[in-house]
């Protein structure tokens, strides 16, 4: 079977009306798609996309286990998932998949309001796909409360007045959606105290099989990758859980690493930097200060 090469890129949200086989959108930046009138052969298997423009999915059921992070769950009350412009996505072989119903809006439509400048702070645009929120029921039902107000909305005439309607509405989706994540990082602290106990024992194998001598400090794209988590949730979940982002926790880690070599062995500052991935024995001393307040040397003494 021969798959689709290329990337499908899409530049308007016309355009990809258009080729889900459904009415011109009434406003040329913004649109909602119900996927269950949208005919399955529309969905081509193993065809990437790239969207000019952001995505809401909307999904009002999942069946089955859904991937999230290191682990599967059952969760039957719907969900989010969000994409940010130019992101590369692969569809999934089950048409079924489609169910529910996506927002589309240009960067354009929200260019001019305050929005369009805080937009990045929202980090679950950067999130994977499989690191969708799941909602309770009580918040499924905000949200589709948050969905009907757009779609009529968008059923309206336009009027001078409705693109303002629409990105407060837009900025009120996004506000809740920070929330239930929010709600769930805290809800899912079990699993995610595993991930951050898998985190630890990678950074201890990496310290161990000496990787810091090949590779130099081990990178947030590293670890990220390793646990198969996207750089924004994981620094999002660690920030939750332990206040810090995940540089700051790989940075805490190196400095645990190196005072476990100034006490208990007699290599020199600059061998120890070395070792832990260090170009140059001054940058993990300026670092070894700022995070202990004393030298490396002030804290080998200590213990002698």
């Amino acid at each position: 079977m021969q798959h689709p090469p290329e990337i499908h890129h899409i530049k308007s949200i016309s355009q990809l009306v258009k080729l889900l086989g459904l009415a011109a959108p009434l406003h040329p930046l913004i649109a909602l798609v119900d996927y269950t009138k949208v005919p399955a052969e529309m969905f081509p298997k193993w065809q990437k996309v790239s969207l000019d423009f952001y995505k809401i999915s909307f999904k009002t059921a999942f069946t089955g286990q859904i991937r999230y992070g290191q682990g599967y769950y059952d969760f039957e009350e719907g969900g989010l998932a969000f994409l940010k412009p130019w992101q590369i996505v692969l569809p999934p072989e089950d048409a079924g998949s489609y169910e529910g119903i996506a927002l589309y809006f240009h960067p354009d439509f929200i260019r001019n309001y305050p929005l369009g400048k805080t937009i990045h702070q929202y980090g679950f645009f950067s999130y994977d796909v499989s690191e969708a929120l799941f909602l309770s029921a009580r918040e499924k039902e905000v949200i589709a409360g948050l969905f009907a107000v757009i779609a009529a909305e968008l059923d309206n005439n336009i009027d001078p007045f409705s693109q303002d309607v629409l990105v407060s509405q837009l900025e009120l989706l996004l506000n809740y959606s920070n929330r239930f994540y929010n709600r769930q990082f805290i809800t899912r602290k079990a699993v995610n105290h595993d991930i951050v106990t898998v985190l630890d024992q990678l950074l201890e194998r990496y310290f161990e099989e000496e990787n810091s001598l090949k590779s130099g400090l081990p990178t947030v794209k590293y670890i990220s990758t390793e646990l198969k988590l996207s750089q924004r949730y994981l620094s999002d979940m660690l920030s939750s859980l332990t206040g810090l982002s995940t540089q700051q926790y790989i940075q805490n880690a190196v400095i645990e690493k190196a005072k476990e070599k100034l006490s208990a062995t007699s290599l020199s500052v600059s061998e120890i930097a070395y070792g832990l991935g260090f170009e140059h024995s001054q940058s993990f001393s300026k670092l070894f200060k700022a995070r202990t307040r004393v030298s490396p040397l002030e804290f080998r003494k200590s213990f002698r």
